[in-house]
């Protein structure tokens, strides 16, 4: 049988069918039946790219998905955009709940997030990164009151403000905020800056795109370790 000539064309055309986007319309699907589609994938699943349109503010949209895709959501999204979520890409071209927001954040961003980066480029409101447990979280401009509270892990770094009560009764997590924090929370304190932390720091702004800016403009926060056990005479912090 004579050899089959595949023109360049055709490749180029499979190739971008390949490369070819799973689209949701929100519009007109309920959002059960995309989260449903999502926890479905598997291992090795040739539909790694995904597109979701007309979110129009819902909750809990691309929640749980454990598998190595990229999320496209058109539109303005609700709380727990992307909770859960252990290895995709999400970015959200819009205001959203959590998530790579090319805009503000509500909300809870990046609540018990377990690992990946969130990148917001606007604020992000109250409770940003609460129970964090390995994600990380970089912030381009101020968060709101109550964030990291009880961050087991990870890293969540501020390029502008902080809002009262910053890293309340946190375990391991490191915060590195750039500008002022209103108030620290119960067993939260200022902790030197080590040559590791900069260049760890360094490495989670250069990846979440801010350009210019230095590690060593600010300054790192963690826990006192004085909560991990109940002691009396610490028992106004409780």
């Amino acid at each position: 049988m004579p050899a089959i000539n595949v023109s360049k064309a055709t490749r180029e055309q499979d190739h971008e069918q390949s490369r070819a986007s799973t689209v949701f319309d929100l519009a007109e699907m309920p959002l059960r039946e995309l989260n449903q589609a999502l926890h479905n994938l598997t291992p090795g699943s040739n539909e790694t790219a995904w597109e979701v349109l007309n979110p129009k503010g819902s909750h809990s949209v691309a929640v749980g998905v454990d598998q190595p895709i990229t999320i496209d959501v058109r539109g303005s999204v609700g709380y727990y955009c992307g909770g859960m979520n252990d290895g995709s890409a999400i970015t959200v071209h819009g205001s959203a709940g959590s998530i790579t927001v090319k805009g503000d954040a509500s909300q809870y961003a990046g609540a018990t997030g377990r690992g990946g980066l969130l990148v917001i480029e606007g604020n992000a409101s109250s409770r940003c990164g609460i129970s964090m447990k390995g994600i990380d979280i970089v912030v381009h401009g101020n968060i709101g009151h109550m964030s990291a509270f009880m961050a087991q892990s990870g890293n969540l770094v501020v390029l502008g403000d902080a809002g009262d009560a910053l890293g309340d009764s946190i375990y391991e997590a490191r915060l590195f905020v750039r500008g002022k924090v209103e108030s620290l929370g119960a067993d939260c304190i200022a902790k030197e800056m080590r040559p590791e932390h900069l260049e760890l720091l360094q490495g989670l702004l250069d990846r979440a795109g801010a350009t210019g800016v230095k590690a060593a403009e600010f300054k790192r926060y963690g826990s006192a370790r004085m909560l991990y056990n109940f002691n009396i005479d610490n028992a106004d912090a409780y």
